[in-house]
């Protein structure tokens, strides 16, 4: 009966079949997910180091840079206060931490120079906002822009669509809905968070959309809705191609 439900599904004008990917796109997304792989494990030895510090006494600040130069202080400071035993396995767990910068810088390059190689992802980063991690991480893992019929069905897709709850005629928008590709939608957001961070800092264009959003509204639901408005950008630039230009540089 499935295989009858599927053939006849399968017949139907309206049905939408997954796009398969070449074997370059799959290399692509194999070394995004690779370095995405060796971040997590980064972030986790760094958890780890700071805590195992904290229960001798040792705070460290927050951040990779400052957990990287702990070697040192290992070697003076903390070496007379600190087990032997305990100096020993912080020295592996750091050089674990180096190798894995290492590594992590080789990646980082691998997927700059396959993003210069590849005119949709030289086209992708004229947006604001995505870099070349994120334009590969596009070009390999979303599907092709055909499959949506609007910028706004990719977004959703994206799970950067608010909740419907509406009912009896009244419109009701939840939370954003995070029901889709998980990460794409962390790239667009910390991308989008990137610009809202320089704008509040240096000031918006005047006039902007982005000015009388970070003037009326909490900084992290501007940072949701710029992500947002990146998707649909990104999906119309995929469908339409064309490079991104600027609000103000296309009225002038």
């Amino acid at each position: 009966m499935d295989a009858e439900a599927i053939c006849e599904a399968a017949q139907r004008p309206t049905m939408r079949f997954v796009a398969v990917k070449s074997e370059e796109q799959q290399a692509s997304a194999l070394v995004f997910r690779t370095r995405d792989l060796l971040v997590r494990q980064r972030t986790q030895l760094v958890n780890a180091i700071r805590g195992h510090l904290t229960e001798y006494g040792w705070v460290a600040p927050k951040g990779v840079s400052y957990v990287s130069m702990l070697g040192d202080m290992l070697e003076e400071e903390m070496a007379a206060s600190l087990p032997a035993a305990a100096v020993a396995m912080f020295r592996v767990m750091l050089d674990l931490l180096a190798e894995l910068d290492e590594r992590i810088a080789y990646l980082d390059r691998e997927i700059a120079r396959r993003a210069r190689e590849d005119e949709t992802a030289r086209r992708l980063m004229t947006i604001p906002g995505i870099g070349p991690i994120t334009a590969t991480a596009l070009t390999a893992l979303a599907p092709a822009a055909e499959t949506f019929a609007k910028g706004r069905d990719f977004a959703a897709w994206l799970g950067l669509t608010p909740l419907q709850r509406s009912t009896g005629g009244k419109q009701k928008l939840g939370a954003t809905s995070k029901m889709g590709e998980r990460t794409l939608r962390r790239l667009l957001i910390i991308g989008a968070s990137a610009v809202v961070k320089q704008a509040s800092r240096r000031g918006a264009p005047k006039g902007s959309w982005l000015e009388r959003m970070l003037s009326c509204k909490p900084r992290m639901l501007v940072t949701v809705a710029l992500a947002n408005k990146m998707a649909r950008i990104v999906w119309a630039l995929l469908a339409k191609g064309g490079s991104y230009r600027a609000p103000a540089a296309v009225a002038a």
